[in-house]
C-alpha cells in the first residue's frame, strides 16, 4: 500500500456526486476511439500501453506489482514493461536501496502525464485534434486507415464546435 506516499491535498470545498446523466451528457466517451488512435499513433505507442499508463496515472505511485495486476486486463505483452521505461513514459519515483526499501517505486513520467491531460482536455472540448500534418501524422494518409481517421478527425473537431 502507497498511501503514505502520496501527497494530500484536501480543499475546503465539497464536490457534488456526478450521476450518469450527467456524464452522459458531457459526451465524454463519444470520440473516446478516434481520440485514442491519434495519441497512440502520434506517439508511437500501442493502444493498449496508453490505457495502461491512463490507468497507472490514476494510481500516481506504484510497483511493478501493481503494472503486472493492471496488464491482466490486456493482452499479452512480455516487452510492456520495458518498452514504457524506455520510451520515457514511465520514470523512478523512488529506487530501492536493498535494506529499507525492498523495491523501486514508480510514476507517470511527464511526458505521459502530459499526454495524458491532452486527451482529457481533446474528450472536454477544450481544445481540438490537430489537423496540420506537422502536428498529426494521421493527416498524411499514408494509408487508408489513415484517410478514414483523418475524415473522422474532421467531424470530431467540427462536433465540438
Amino acid at each position: 500500500n502507497l498511501s503514505r506516499y502520496k501527497s494530500s491535498r484536501r480543499g475546503c470545498c465539497f464536490m457534488k456526486k456526478l450521476e450518469a446523466i450527467e456524464l452522459k451528457n458531457l459526451n465524454l466517451l463519444k470520440h473516446y476511439r478516434i481520440i485514442r488512435k491519434w495519441a497512440s499513433k502520434n506517439n508511437n505507442l500501442r493502444e493498449a500501453d496508453l490505457e495502461l499508463l491512463i490507468y497507472l496515472d490514476c494510481i500516481d505511485l506504484f510497483t511493478k506489482k501493481d503494472f503486472e495486476l493492471g496488464v491482466y486486463s490486456y493482452s499479452w505483452d512480455n516487452r510492456r514493461w520495458s518498452r514504457l521505461i524506455k520510451g520515457d513514459w514511465i520514470k523512478v519515483w523512488r529506487t530501492r536501496n536493498r535494506t529499507t526499501q525492498k523495491y523501486n517505486i514508480y510514476t507517470v513520467s511527464f511526458k505521459g502525464k502530459q499526454l495524458i491531460n491532452r486527451i482529457y482536455r481533446i474528450m472536454l472540448k477544450e481544445e481540438d485534434l490537430p489537423t496540420s500534418s506537422r502536428r498529426n501524422s494521421i493527416i498524411k494518409g499514408n494509408s487508408y486507415m489513415d484517410k478514414v481517421l483523418t475524415k473522422a478527425i474532421y467531424n470530431v473537431n467540427k462536433d465540438n464546435n
